[in-house]
């Protein structure tokens, strides 16, 4: 029997489920580079050139094997552009007697899959993906009817199930969460470890130079480009991170400093969902740091947390409740995105320093997309679809399954309380607390009131009084509306202008922008809702219209 077995680029896996039984002297693996997925959003010119390069490279390994590769490069002119497209010129290439599969990570393209079974012929023969810890049908047998399923309670079970950093069935020093402990501030002394980087080699600058001719209208910079593009190199990265990076990692996991974006941060998350790298085996790895006394628990445990607990959750959440999940807006947030998110060019300069090295790097780590990018969208109410849109764009690891939860859920509280238990919203003193951006800003965090006050200050407040109806019954935020409610009409007044001021000198469109080459390329980045004032890019309507026809 000869099979046609359709590896996607971001499958990147020997032992991937479509590929465990393949027969070198019959079996052809297809693998395509198909423009609909570079551009359904404009993705960041690295994360083209990241995965063509990975996939490039992982075919040329295949073939090294024995094993028969159809790959269909961008620039060939018989592309058609689409998976569809290329599936069906592949049948016709090799005439096979069925098409084997895996999963995809996104729900248009699980509904791609549906199609192809019943459109094509041979049969196609879908896999569960078995890259992930928990498969979505565990995870759908523990949410049930649960309304709110918070991570936490997953988590502990993940740990019950694995056996990691657990003593029996306890876990190992008696708490089951050190994030506590790892919430400090970086301290001036400390000179974080260098990112280990890899000098694109002949296939990747190839990709990269495909990936500015081509994509040369999308966001980001491909001047600093440094992944790794193999699973060689990947493991390299991750055993350095084990050995310079694991050891503080948890104590300072939080911190942000101008200047160091990467931090004692692993950046595994590109290669672990394309598939360069698997969860079990960087779970395991970290374990046994702990367990031969080379990294402590807290740091440890921080990690472990961000794999087995929020990444398996996220995804298991994501198909749980697709596709209505996307749809919701708990808060009624409307605004459109701010422009400054495509140009950093805004006088706050946590903003300006988070989203100058987005564009530069691909990469931003949780708190700055969480507590600085997310907590100023939440304060000033952007809507949701815009704001996701934006965070699939510009990160090296952002799909689908794993951005619209975090966004939706944890950054924008857009889904009413499924995934957190309070909005994660914050004045400008947390970011001061865990960064040395403030000391560099034109606003001043101490101020509450006035021009210049840190905007996050009165945005916070503003915030809780426009959701108060949404909100003020929330346990977890019971203190800030008792403080809320001690202040006088005058000073809401005076926080409500401040916001009104603030939020009207936003600009959402950036056709002011003049021969400035910076400037020009961003408007050339930003979605169409963001160069016209349609309200929601074109890209995000394509990315969900098959899910409201589902729903219909």
């Amino acid at each position: 029997m000869k099979t046609l077995r359709f590896v996607l680029g971001d499958q990147l896996h020997r032992r991937i489920a479509s590929l465990v039984d393949i027969d070198p002297d019959h079996d052809v693996v297809l693998m395509a580079e198909v423009r609909d997925e570079a551009t359904y959003v404009r993705h960041h010119k690295q994360k083209i050139a990241f995965l063509f390069s990975a996939m490039r490279h992982f075919a040329a390994e295949l073939m090294e094997e024995g094993i028969a590769v159809d790959y269909v490069r961008l620039d060939d002119r018989a592309n058609s552009g689409s998976f569809t497209g290329e599936l069906k010129r592949a049948i016709e290439r090799h005439e096979p007697d069925r098409i084997v599969v895996t999963e995809p990570g996104e729900w248009r393209v699980w509904q791609m899959m549906q199609d192809w079974r019943e459109d094509l012929s041979p049969p196609v023969e879908i896999r569960e993906d078995n890259r992930f810890l928990c498969s979505r049908a565990e995870f759908e047998a523990w949410a049930g009817d649960r309304k709110s399923l918070l991570m936490e309670a997953f988590y502990r079970q993940m740990r019950r199930r694995t056996g990691w950093l657990m003593d029996g069935k306890e876990p190992t020093g008696g708490q089951w969460n050190y994030d506590p402990e790892n919430r400090k501030r970086l301290p001036k002394t400390i000179a974080p470890p260098e990112r280990m980087t890899f000098p694109p080699d002949a296939i990747t600058r190839d990709c990269i130079a495909l990936a500015a001719q081509e994509f040369s209208g999308h966001f980001g910079s491909l001047d600093a480009f440094a992944w790794p593009v193999t699973r060689k190199e990947a493991l390299k990265a991750f055993r350095r991170f084990i050995r310079d990076g694991l050891p503080t990692f948890g104590d300072y996991q939080d911190a942000m400093r101008q200047g160091s974006p990467f931090l004692y941060h692993a950046l595994i998350s590109p290669m672990l969902n394309a598939g360069l790298l698997t969860p079990e085996e960087v779970c395991e790895a970290a374990v046994r740091a702990f367990r031969e006394g080379d990294a402590p628990l807290n740091c440890v445990e921080g990690f472990i947390r961000q794999i087995l607990g929020w990444r398996e959750y996220v995804r298991g959440l994501y198909w749980a409740r697709m596709p209505g999940y996307a749809d919701t807006n708990a808060l009624d947030a409307s605004r459109d995105l701010p422009w400054f998110y495509w140009s950093a060019e805004t006088q706050m300069n946590c903003l300006h320093q988070c989203i100058s090295e987005t564009r530069d790097h691909a990469y931003a780590h949780h708190i700055q997309r969480l507590m600085v990018l997310g907590n100023f969208a939440l304060l000033a109410g952007v809507e949701p679809r815009q704001v996701e849109e934006w965070y699939l764009i510009v990160y090296a690891d952002a799909y689908d399954w794993v951005e619209l939860p975090n966004v939706h859920g944890m950054v924008l509280w857009a889904d009413g309380g499924v995934m957190g238990s309070k909005p994660y919203a914050a004045s400008g003193a947390y970011i001061d607390r865990m960064s040395d951006y403030c000391g560099r800003c034109a606003y001043d965090v101490r101020r509450k009131a006035g021009e210049k006050a840190c905007p996050f200050n009165y945005l916070y407040w503003d915030f809780l009084l426009r959701n108060a109806g949404r909100l003020e019954r929330n346990p977890r935020l019971a203190m800030p509306y008792r403080t809320l409610g001690r202040m006088g009409d005058r000073r809401r007044a005076e926080i409500r202008g401040d916001a009104h001021r603030f939020l009207r000198s936003l600009d959402p469109n950036p056709s002011k922008a003049s021969g400035d080459v910076e400037a020009s390329e961003a408007v050339r980045a930003a979605p169409t809702s963001q160069r016209k004032r349609t309200g929601r890019a074109d890209a995000s309507r394509s990315r969900r219209s098959t899910l409201r026809t589902t729903e219909t």
